[in-house]
């Protein structure tokens, strides 16, 4: 870099103009400038190349050897760096982008529509969806994830977040369980029961245990799995209280085994999060990705009410 930072780049294109013209008037109106500020970086550029470029004949002007080695240069150097500094855009139909994103299983929710939207438009794109874990963060500030999905409490503030939808905490229990044949569960009802937990990070269900937190309070756990999928059935025959987001409750609505109750209003409701690396702000995939999340979960239908 020891030659280029001493170069004013802005005479690029005069000097492209003149070796191609030939002729400093020429040159100027190819390159929008007045004859003489044409002539004047005509000078700088015989100062800093050390060399005439443009000698004087009977016929005109002739480029000399350097100016005839510069030019086979620029021809080749010219398109890449115009190609550089252009405006970007983004055709997803002939992208070939490997998009990676995080969350747990209550993904399901939405994932598969953007998996599919994705593929449809942008079918020579892949999508890496990646379990969530306690360093889901980390590999967002490494570089190693995209965007990650999250309920709003588990976010970290460096990242760039947006709001993508609301769902409720309803509370799963067996039908033969005590507290089955309530309208609703109270607060106190609900700290003195047993719990299902499903540990989204590490044992915690990190968007109900930071609101009892607040409380000063906290559940009792009998029982902790690593997936909502696999929670539901796990009440049944017992003494435990799931506490599920409404939409994941899907066939278990109508499973005579079971009871679905509101949960208590102080863990309502869920605010579900899109997040990632201000890095990302403006790569045009990134923000066609975000667009199409976007869309599919404004496409979302509400809970059902009567729940």
């Amino acid at each position: 870099m020891v030659h280029i930072e001493r170069v004013d780049l802005n005479l690029l294109a005069p000097l492209a103009a003149l070796l191609e013209e030939r002729h400093v008037s020429h040159a100027a109106d190819v390159a929008g400038m007045s004859q003489p500020a044409m002539s004047r970086a005509l000078q700088r550029l015989r100062d800093t190349l050390d060399d005439e470029l443009l000698v004087r004949t009977g016929r005109g002007y002739r480029l000399t050897p350097r100016a005839e080695r510069v030019q086979r240069q620029l021809r080749a150097v010219l398109p890449r760096l115009e190609g550089l500094f252009a405006p970007e855009e983004f055709d997803p139909a002939g992208a070939a982008e490997a998009f990676r994103v995080a969350g747990t299983d209550y993904s399901r929710v939405f994932a598969p529509a953007v998996f599919q939207r994705v593929f449809r438009e942008s079918p020579r794109s892949t999508l890496h969806f990646r379990a969530w874990h306690d360093a889901i963060y980390e590999d967002l500030d490494r570089g190693v994830v995209d965007l990650v999905f999250f309920a709003r409490s588990e976010a970290a503030t460096v990242l760039h977040t947006e709001h993508l939808f609301d769902d409720r905490f309803m509370c799963v229990l067996s039908a033969d369980h005590p507290l089955a044949g309530r309208p609703e569960i109270t607060m106190e009802e609900y700290l003195d029961a047993t719990h299902v937990i499903v540990g989204t990070v590490g044992e915690r269900q990190t968007a109900i245990e930071r609101r009892l937190e607040g409380f000063g309070t906290h559940r009792k756990a009998g029982l902790t799995v690593p997936y909502h999928s696999l929670a539901a059935r796990s009440v049944l025959g017992t003494r435990l209280i799931l506490t599920l987001p409404a939409r994941l409750l899907g066939e278990h609505r109508s499973d005579p085994g079971l009871r679905i109750l509101p949960a208590p209003e102080e863990i309502r409701p869920l605010h579900y999060e899109m997040a990632w690396h201000p890095r990302l702000d403006g790569d045009l995939g990134q923000r066609w990705l975000r667009d199409t999340i976007r869309a599919v979960t404004a496409e979302l239908p509400e809970p059902d009410p009567s729940l």
